[in-house]
């Protein structure tokens, strides 16, 4: 462990459990964050229209058998976030 990651644990350990509750539920959502700003554009959905727009192409991509396996999706994934 880093000393800023054990000053970090140490600041939260020192919290109330309700406060220290929100302040995981914060670094969650940095965390979220972070990866929704670092994914490609075709994986966020900014809006309904985006949503409609991206499964009608997706459709259309299966009806053309332009797919990929489970397997290949997931191992595109976590390239994507190991980056």
């Amino acid at each position: 462990m880093t000393m800023k990651q054990q000053e970090l644990y140490n600041v939260i350990a020192s919290l109330p459990e309700e406060l220290s509750n929100k302040v995981v539920d914060y670094i969650e959502y940095l965390k979220f964050t972070y990866i929704v700003n670092k994914a490609p554009e075709n994986l966020v959905i900014k809006d309904n229209e985006d949503l409609l727009t991206k499964l009608q192409k997706g459709k259309k991509d299966a009806d053309e058998g332009k797919v990929c396996s489970v397997e290949e999706a997931f191992a595109e994934v976590e390239e994507i976030l190991s980056t």
